[in-house]
């Protein structure tokens, strides 16, 4: 199969969508399919990279940080005409996302597109007026409904998801394939101890210190606030513990200055971002993973730390319902108390359960072969539907 996913993040950026759009053009590659990404101009991208073309690209009036391809691209346009494409797979709604209706509605192929990101909870960006903001829902839901309506079939990574857009009025197929992730590595046996250690003392974490580890954008979606609101006093009852925040956003500065607020500078860590290849590593600095987003759509971040030997402390959101089990490889909460309560069970109280292990075991369905096995399913589904059959490869279903 010639496959041709459009994007505007991938890698190297951190986050979500570019670690899907990475790990499934590398593992439908492995299953013997020719896959091109089409996605933007970023600092940092590889100079030479396989069937990656990169267009021309400005800044998300959403997310600063993150970038949009500029319109279409007459010459990418002419490339795209000669790859003989079989399907197209679309993971943004904007210009990328577009510029692959197009293509696919010029040479009549199948679409199909991955709704990954819930835009309501990004609306703050755009105005912060609550009648304007109740406006900006009202608009993003509609659009969202537009483009999962015009395409073949929907994609999404939770059921969760899925409830959402059948509340906002999709109707057509929507399919649940949860984003798979490398789960070699983030192997805890990756790393030797001397290095956990080294990384530890450049941020003046003792041995003896339990670190809360918070990995991801530093956002007000992301609800960091919250938890750090609770820490004072949970830092007053457990001298011993210390608060990592990993990673960037447009809240930092604002958090930095909440921790000065609250006279816990010297027990909350702020590292910035870091980078992909070595977050493994960061991971294994901390002790239990901590967060109280309602904004995800599946949490890769909770399966990478889970991945890492981590328990997770997350507050009670329905894209958890697969991958935390109460007592078993983490908790959820709903209030501070219920957070400082979880964060006790985890680190001193419950010291005969091996959460660590859990962790790693509940995880494990989430494969990136799995991943990619399921997405090639969905596409012979729908090119069988419009009757496009490929002449070049025998696609049987094989066991992973």
């Amino acid at each position: 199969m010639n496959v041709g996913l459009f994007t505007e993040t991938y890698y190297p950026e951190i986050n979500g969508v570019a670690t899907s759009v990475y790990m499934l053009k590398k593992e439908l590659e492995k299953r013997g399919h020719n896959v091109y990404v089409f996605t933007t101009k970023t600092p940092g991208a590889p100079e030479h990279e396989y069937n990656v073309f990169r267009v021309p690209s400005i800044p998300f009036a959403l997310i600063t940080e993150r970038r949009v391809g500029l319109f279409y691209q007459p010459k990418l346009a002419n490339i795209i005409r000669k790859l003989n494409l079989d399907i197209i797979h679309t993971h943004t709604e904007f210009s990328l996302g577009i510029f692959g209706r197009i293509m696919a509605r010029e040479l009549r192929l199948p679409i199909v597109h991955t709704y990954h990101t819930i835009y309501e909870d990004y609306t703050h960006y755009l105005t912060h007026i609550q009648a304007l903001d109740r406006r900006a829902k009202s608009f993003v839901r509609t659009f969202s409904k537009i483009c999962c309506n015009t395409v073949e079939q929907v994609l999404v990574p939770t059921q969760k998801t899925k409830e959402l857009l059948l509340k906002y009025s999709v109707h057509k197929d929507i399919s649940v394939v949860p984003t798979g992730i490398d789960l070699g590595k983030f192997e805890p046996d990756n790393y030797t101890k001397e290095e956990v250690d080294r990384l530890k003392e450049k941020y003046e974490i003792k041995e003896d210190e339990k670190v809360l580890l918070y990995l991801g954008r530093v956002s007000q979606e992301k609800n960091l606030q919250e938890v750090i609101r609770a820490m004072p006093e949970y830092m007053n009852l457990r001298p011993n513990v210390k608060f990592v925040i990993v990673g960037s956003g447009p809240d930092k500065e604002k958090l930095e200055e909440l921790v000065k607020e609250y006279h816990i500078s010297d027990r909350v860590i702020f590292t910035g971002a870091q980078p992909w290849d070595i977050i493994g590593l960061y991971y294994r600095m901390g002790d239990v993973f901590v967060s109280a987003s309602q904004s995800e759509t599946q949490g890769l971040t909770y399966i990478e730390a889970m991945a890492s030997g981590l328990p997770v402390v997350a507050k009670k959101d329905k894209c958890l319902d697969d991958i935390l089990e109460e007592g078993y490889n983490g908790y959820t909460f709903t209030d501070k108390e219920g957070l400082h309560c979880a964060l006790d069970c985890v680190l001193f109280r419950n010291q005969n359960t091996d959460f660590s292990k859990n962790a790693m075991d509940k995880v494990r369905k989430y494969s990136t072969q799995e991943f990619a096995y399921q997405v090639e399913q969905v596409y012979l589904q729908v090119m069988s539907r419009d009757h496009v059959f490929c002449k070049r490869m025998n696609y049987e279903k094989t066991k992973l």
